[in-house]
């Protein structure tokens, strides 16, 4: 508890948490990494390929990104409302709960237990965890909106509230399933109405879990931390609402050419690209904030983390609605091309943005400087580097792999085996593993640093404090 009356229990937590899943799911990463070329590492089925896959991508999907969202989302919503959080108790009790089914759902996955639905993998008793879960969230952000000081509702706080109702409604939905037993059941939907159900849910996960809250994060941040007000907040305000819009249609184009209805398939497509335009708002309105203050790129650390995030968050968001297309999406689906795609979007936009995030609002709480601006230069680095070898790596990869793939003689077989296109990738999955490795190293210094300026003791001058934050 700060002295003016903010509760910062949960959002230390919550950081905390954010950070220790996040070495656990890189750790995963790694290891799957390393499985891809040196097969003889899935000597165990708690550890096959299959199995740590989704432990990976939920590990960091929710247990360091939706813990992240939620630290911050705690500290944003006192400081924009002027009020501490309602129901602080309950605040502390979500912690332990999140952390409960995080810890949970990891041994559930490795143990097999799947409903082999992407991003909603976790069997029905978890998933009712989740829903209380975030009931509990929900019951603490709007009692503090309602009970809010200060009236006018920046533009972070609409994102926040986009991201409690959205996923609500999109978990819910995509998780309806009939139980068998414990740790079995089977989801109402059938067929190709079931893919579809479940990549709306799925692209949206991504829309509302990896981008809008990830936005309310930039938005309130980067002006804090500049001191400079937004360019424009009537153009956020336009780009939230088309956003909002827009993302709830796109899901569709993860099933181009298949037996899905075309009519439904083109209404994600036109969505998708029509996704473009708002987003690009966000990232127009972060360069335009910068206007005249280009310097702090070089006199203000955490401004590259924000700048290199927008722009990273720009090219996925032209990459994405892009390969959606029919022509594109026949060569590059399923290639290492997509994994190159997602990962820009986690390890460079979310990453970055979170890294920087908590950069300004660690020491804020801790009411002290940052234990090492140099460790943090240090930590940008390595992650920017690791993540472009990882992610250019895969787009060549993806390239050669969909040429190989349709390659035809002129009797009309097939030029390479598919075997012959695996081995051809080798070399591309060890330069992944290497950008990983950089951009795991990078983690640890982010985490240290953290870790540093919260144990630390050295007070920072009054405009640092938490009164001030």
């Amino acid at each position: 508890m700060s002295n003016n009356g903010y509760d910062y229990t949960a959002v230390r937590g919550f950081a905390l948490s954010a950070l220790f899943w996040l070495i656990i799911g890189l750790v995963v990463g790694l290891w799957l990494a390393a499985e891809m070329l040196w097969p003889a590492l899935n000597f165990a089925p708690w550890i096959a390929f299959g199995r740590l896959r989704v432990v990976h991508t939920n590990g960091l999907a929710f247990g360091f990104a939706l813990a992240a969202i939620f630290s911050c989302s705690y500290y944003m919503l006192q400081r924009l409302t002027g009020t501490p959080i309602v129901f602080p108790r309950l605040a502390r009790f979500h912690l332990l709960l999140f952390n409960v089914a995080i810890a949970l759902a990891a041994l559930s996955l490795f143990a097999g237990m799947n409903t082999s639905k992407e991003y909603a993998e976790l069997e029905w008793p978890l998933d009712v965890v989740v829903v209380i879960m975030w009931v509990i969230f929900a019951v603490n952000v709007f009692a503090t909106l309602i009970k809010r000081s200060e009236k006018q509702m920046y533009i972070s706080l609409w994102y926040t509230i986009a991201m409690t109702v959205a996923v609500a409604v999109l978990y819910i939905v995509n998780n309806l399933a009939i139980p068998v037993n414990w740790t079995k059941s089977y989801s109402i939907f059938a067929g190709a109405n079931d893919a579809n159900v479940q990549w709306w849910y799925g692209h949206n996960a991504v829309g509302f879990v990896f981008t809008v809250p990830i936005l309310a994060m930039f938005y309130y941040f980067l002006p804090k931390s500049t001191n400079l007000p937004i360019y424009s907040h009537r153009l956020s305000i336009v780009s939230f609402w088309s956003l909002v819009f827009a993302y709830l249609w796109t899901g569709a184009h993860h099933l181009m050419l298949t037996p899905l209805p075309e009519w439904i398939q083109t209404v994600a497509i036109a969505f998708s690209i029509f996704l473009i335009v708002p987003s690009w708002g966000s990232v127009i309105n972060g360069y335009y904030t910068m206007q005249g203050n280009w310097d702090q790129m070089r006199n203000n650390y955490l401004v590259k983390f924000f700048i290199f995030g927008i722009t990273f968050y720009g090219l996925q968001v032209i990459q994405g609605p892009t390969q959606g297309l029919r022509t594109l999406t026949s060569f590059f689906h399923y290639t290492d091309w997509v994994v190159g795609h997602v990962h820009m979007g986690t390890m460079g936009w979310v990453s970055m943005i979170i890294a920087a995030s908590f950069y300004y609002m660690v020491p804020k709480m801790a009411g002290r400087e940052i234990y090492s601006i140099k460790l943090a230069d240090i930590n940008f680095w390595l992650i920017l580097i690791g993540q472009l070898l990882y992610t250019v790596t895969l787009w060549i990869a993806g390239i050669q792999q969909g040429a190989m793939w349709k390659a035809t003689n002129a009797d009309g077989s097939l030029t390479y085996s598919f075997i012959e296109s695996v081995a051809a990738m080798y070399p591309y999955w060890m330069i992944r593993l290497i950008g990983g490795v950089i951009y795991f190293i990078g983690i640890l210094v982010f985490t240290y640093n953290i870790w540093m300026t919260l144990k630390g003791t050295k007070k920072t001058s009054a405009e640092a404090t938490p009164q001030a934050a």
